[in-house]
């Protein structure tokens, strides 16, 4: 036996802690001095023994027979491994072929299942198809129906429109004919007031030369009375009657000129009147012409307009009706399409 020689440390390795700052650590880390490792000690050397043949052939022997203990153990361990391995497999058959067999009677059971209820689904899907097919159909003649109906009412509308515009027309064309008598009445009205009023500023002009020619008359009649008077009466008075008669003519012929210029200006008057008047009736006829013109050409224009609208909607109808039952006719095509492909996989099937 050697000496072992351990070192031991004299201090530990120290560690400090220290919270120098919110938040963080300080730490300090004292080493202590190195240790030293430990040698192991040295095995001591075995005597050596000295064994006969005796000895070695027994050995050998006894090895002999371990070997084949552990042979017969190992060939015995083998053998229950082996009818373990058969038991296992034997039970894995028996499950495989139960679980088959218990797989194939479900597969069948739903097999079954899946073609009576196929066919369940088939029976009902025909039964369907040919209600749709029957909804079709009506809804179809029914479209058609409503077609045919909404075009008799849209050309009877349009016969309507028609006639309405005729009479309307018709009604327009009465208004300007009796609007035109009316206003060859009122010419013809103002034509003969325009006449009496020369007739009677006329017959003023008369009985005004009438009363200038009485009043002529009843000097000269005065005077032929003076002349028959005395001599020395006709004499004093001639001075007189001179300056009477001279103021008189005077007077006389000053009111003449006076109602002269305002007949003539009273004339003036009436003519320029009449003539506005007549002026101001062109006009308003023009305007009444030309008004009721704009008048019937807006109202042909709109009636026009409209029945091209009606027209055109009644075609957009028809156009959509039509649009309608071909879509209809496309759809029953591709169910009587579908029903004869469904029919065709459903006879290969069942057969």
């Amino acid at each position: 036996m050697t000496d072992v020689e351990v070192v031991k440390s004299t201090e530990p390795t120290e560690v400090r802690c220290q919270e120098k700052t919110r938040g963080g650590l300080r730490y300090e880390v004292i080493l202590s001095e190195p240790e030293v490792k430990v040698t192991p000690p040295k095995k001591a050397a075995s005597p050596k023994n000295s064994m006969s043949v005796q000895d070695i052939e027994d050995k050998l022997k006894a090895a002999e027979e371990r070997r084949q203990q552990l042979e017969s153990n190992k060939i015995a361990a083998l053998a229950a491994k082996m009818q373990k391995i058969e038991d296992a497999s034997r039970k894995k058959d028996e499950q495989t072929s139960q679980f088959i067999s218990a797989t194939r009677d479900a597969l069948e059971q739903k097999m079954e299942n899946h073609t009576e209820k196929r066919e369940a689904y088939i029976t009902d899907l025909k039964t369907k198809l040919k209600d749709h097919i029957e909804n079709v159909e009506k809804t179809r003649l029914s479209i058609e129906q409503q077609t045919d109906e909404v075009r008799s009412a849209i050309e009877e509308k349009l016969k309507t429109a028609s006639v309405q515009r005729d009479e309307n027309i018709k009604k327009m064309l009465e208004r300007l004919k009796e609007h035109e008598e009316q206003v060859q009445k009122v010419r013809t009205s103002n034509a003969l007031k325009f006449q009496q009023l020369e007739a009677a500023v006329q017959e003023k002009l008369e009985q005004a030369q009438t009363r200038r020619s009485q009043l002529e008359q009843e000097q000269k009649e005065k005077l032929r009375n003076y002349n028959s008077r005395p001599l020395e009466v006709k004499q004093s008075a001639v001075s007189t009657l001179e300056v009477r008669k001279t103021e008189v003519t005077a007077q006389l012929e000053t009111k003449l000129t006076i109602a002269e210029q305002k007949r003539e200006q009273e004339i003036q008057r009436k003519l320029e009147t009449a003539k506005k008047h007549n002026e101001h009736l062109m006009e308003v006829k023009q305007t009444i012409e030309s008004t009721e013109e704009n008048r019937k050409t807006e109202k042909v224009t709109k009636i026009e307009s409209k029945l091209t609208t009606a027209e055109q909607n009644r075609e957009k109808e028809i156009q959509r009706k039509l649009e309608i039952i071909k879509k209809n006719e496309k759809r029953a095509e591709a169910v009587r399409q579908n029903k004869a492909n469904l029919l065709a996989q459903g006879t290969p099937s069942s057969g």
